[in-house]
């Protein structure tokens, strides 16, 4: 078993699909198809069913996947804690950020680091608060950044920022010319939100409970996995929604939406990392410039 090995049959296993795993990793089909044949005959197992034209993984192959997974992740840390012995001169950061902080907040934080470090390759990857804190949890990501409150012990969380939540509609909403809106207000108008697991749904949900309203007693007509999704369908009237400020800043200054009188509060940006995981110079170097 060899470590090519291993990142062949992850990369088929993903796609179901031997040609495509061939694409994603530039190489022949036949290479790949050789590669799959050789773990399974060194082992004396059939990792995949071969149905018509195409591969689809068995019991034993969904069994071993985690197993590849995890030594791959872990060459990966050795091959990255073998790069910081380099002084930052060459390396790889990987991290991952809730959508708010990866489209308003850090671009500029990374742009900044490259150009310190020019040599260490910066893998951004982008997902809710929920999924960046997992992501720390399992390796997949060296540091996390979120906007929502985590309760996990293993995390250490380091406040790096800030942002506000507001309010939004449409200029024609009912709400858009009042002076001050009633937290009791806010059930009676349909909304467009973020999914549960989202720092900016929760936080939203944590200030209705603060003003004594129930989350469940909103009238939700659409919920988003995205920032951009939401903002299309509050602009297009399908309801209210609450966003962070620097998210919609375009939007508002456009007069697509306006932010309706309803203060929220003002909620921190977490640095996640790890306690008990290796810590690289790279991330050690990102961390210090944000201080």
């Amino acid at each position: 078993m060899t470590l090519e090995r291993l990142r062949i049959f992850v990369a088929v296993a993903e796609r179901q699909h031997v040609t495509a795993a061939a694409r994603a990793l530039n190489l022949t089909q036949s290479a790949v198809s050789n590669a799959i044949a050789a773990l399974e005959a060194e082992h004396d197992v059939y990792l995949f069913d071969r149905v018509g034209r195409g591969v689809v993984l068995n019991q034993t192959g969904l069994a071993f996947l985690p197993e590849a997974r995890a030594v791959l992740a872990r060459a990966a840390a050795a091959e990255a804690a073998l790069a910081d012995m380099s002084a930052l001169r060459r390396g790889r950061l990987t991290i991952f950020a809730s959508q708010t902080i990866a489209s308003a907040w850090l671009p500029r934080r990374l742009a900044a680091f490259h150009a310190a470090h020019p040599g260490v390759e910066l893998d951004v990857a982008i997902g809710n608060t929920r999924e960046v804190a997992e992501g720390v949890l399992s390796g997949a990501a060296e540091l996390g950044l979120v906007e929502g409150e985590i309760d996990q012990p293993l995390l250490d969380q380091t406040v790096v920022g800030s942002d506000r939540l507001a309010v939004l509609v449409t200029p024609d909403h009912p709400w858009a010319g009042l002076r001050r809106l009633e937290a009791q207000t806010l059930a009676t108008q349909a909304w467009v939100l973020r999914e549960a697991g989202s720092g900016t749904r929760s936080t939203l949900e944590a200030a209705l409970r603060n003003a004594g309203v129930d989350p469940a007693a909103l009238s939700i007509a659409m919920t988003l996995p995205s920032n951009e999704a939401v903002l299309a369908a509050a602009e297009a009237g399908a309801g209210a929604t609450a966003l962070s400020e620097s998210v919609a800043y375009g939007s508002v200054a456009a007069g697509r939406l306006v932010t309706a009188a309803f203060s929220l509060p003002e909620r921190p940006f977490r640095l996640l990392r790890h306690r008990e995981r290796y810590r690289s110079k790279a991330g050690d170097a990102f961390v210090a410039a944000m201080e």
